[in-house]
């Protein structure tokens, strides 16, 4: 029985960084494997063939040995080859193709035995044997007659600059091409790190507004995701704070008010029946604002999934529709439901309930006398698009969108008469924790404000 599994590893995406790197190091090894095969190549013929310009010099020289004979005979090639013994150091002869000598004095038995080891100009020259090689260079015009056999000069060997072309080789080149690597990968990785380094580094100075470049965040691959994951956490810092100080700013706002009347009604001499009222009407205000507030700033800054289950939506307007006829004195008959019985969502019943209340009690505030207040729907594919609907008159199509911002209040009604401006922000922000989506719009006499949510899976 096994204890544990393994995940299943998937392979990496194509614009992964893994092939990228992949990439990299396979065209690295590829172009150092052809360096050093074609380099090696070449040098190997530079160190083991004769250059050209030797080549062509001994050339010359078996055409002037050849002249020689064909002009004077042995005695030319003897003249010649006093000639060459002022030129060359080393030991020259011309024989023919019996291996014998050409000049007038014949050749010994040392230089006889060397006969048998003589290399062409074509021929590779080891530089690992004892002394130096003996070269044959056949006459130019007619090689059947003879050839110049010269031990190769000292000067003409292959190779005198091996020890700086090995350095070059072996150590120049290889560290040249892992140079341009390390760049590649400094560009591939670090200079994005570097990039997420400074931003982090600008959070920590509380400059939040600080964004990567475009380059970061267009990358494919995972730095890209995380570039990108970055700005998001910006913006999101940057918004969590701007909220949070606005929060405070209004609610202190808020606040002031209340507390003067506090400060009015304690140094007053009404009387205590009153004065009771008074103050138990301005701390349940300040009470339902920092509720509010404090719920408004948990809906702003938690994450957190909620828990979920299947709503019937016409239920839970029965409910609420009975709470705000207790509160409003109102009659059932003024908040109708159109939606039917197979209305169903998915969403956290709390958290949809209070979106309900809040967005039910704002038209019922801004209602007329005699006014409806009414609730219906459609299905839409895997979502059911609901809508409440008030007679109030509506509002400015400016102000369809600003009424969901905190401590928004169009008519600059009163706490504790008009609200505090939390409601719809409440609402939309219960409802978009559950996936779903709040906005308004005018219709027909009053103000339509439409909900979407997950419908109950089939």
């Amino acid at each position: 029985m096994k204890l544990f599994e393994r995940p299943l590893q998937r392979l990496p995406g194509k614009h992964s960084i893994f092939w990228k790197l992949a990439c990299l190091l396979i065209a690295f090894c590829l172009l150092m494997i052809w360096l050093s095969w074609s380099w090696g190549r070449y040098m190997e013929e530079q160190n083991a063939f004769l250059a050209d310009k030797s080549r062509e010099i001994l050339r010359g020289y078996a055409a002037g040995a050849e002249l020689a004979f064909s002009t004077q005979g042995r005695a030319g090639v003897d003249a010649w080859l006093q000639l060459m013994a002022t030129r060359e150091s080393t030991w020259v002869g011309v024989i023919g193709n019996d291996l014998q000598s050409l000049s007038s004095a014949p050749l010994n038995d040392k230089e006889s035995q060397r006969l048998t080891f003589l290399r062409g100009l074509d021929w590779p020259v080891s530089r690992h044997v004892k002394g130096l090689p003996w070269m044959k260079v056949p006459f130019p015009v007619d090689p059947s007659v003879g050839s110049l056999v010269i031990e190769l000069p000292q000067r003409f060997m292959p190779g005198q600059y091996q020890l700086f072309w090995r350095v070059v080789t072996n150590g120049m080149i290889p560290g040249l091409f892992t140079l341009l690597l390390c760049i590649g990968l400094y560009r591939l990785l670090i200079m994005p790190l570097n990039q997420l380094r400074e931003q982090a580094n600008a959070w920590r100075a509380d400059q939040l507004n600080t964004r990567l470049s475009r380059d970061a965040t267009s990358r494919q691959d995972e730095l890209g995701e995380l570039g990108r994951a970055f700005d998001q956490m910006s913006e999101r810092l940057q918004g969590t704070v701007v909220v949070q100080r606005q929060l405070l700013r209004d609610m202190s706002h808020e606040l002031r008010t209340p507390l003067s009347r506090l400060r009015v009604a304690c140094d007053s001499e009404r009387d205590l029946t009153l004065l009771r009222e008074r103050l138990g009407r301005e701390i349940d205000a300040m009470q339902r604002l920092v509720d509010d507030s404090l719920q408004l700033a948990w809906l702003d800054t938690e994450r957190a999934p909620l828990p979920v289950e299947n709503i019937q939506v016409q239920a839970l307007w029965d409910m609420l529709s009975e709470n705000a006829c207790f509160e409003s004195d109102w009659p059932a008959t003024r908040l109708p439901c159109v939606v039917g019985a197979d209305c169903w969502v998915r969403g956290n019943l709390n958290a949809l309930a209070q979106a309900l209340e809040n967005i039910l009690r704002n038209a019922i505030r801004h209602s007329p006398v005699g006014g409806i207040v009414w609730l219906d729907g459609r299905r839409d594919d895997e979502h059911w698009h609901l809508w409440l609907e008030d007679q109030g008159g509506g509002i400015d199509e400016g102000d369809l969108e600003r009424i969901f911002a905190p401590f928004t209040r169009l008519e600059g009604s009163r706490p504790g008469d008009g609200g505090f401006g939390l409601g719809l922000s409440i609402a939309r922000n219960a409802v978009q924790r559950q996936g779903g989506s709040l906005w308004a719009e005018n219709a027909g006499q009053g103000l339509r404000v439409h909900l979407r949510l997950p419908a109950r899976a089939d």
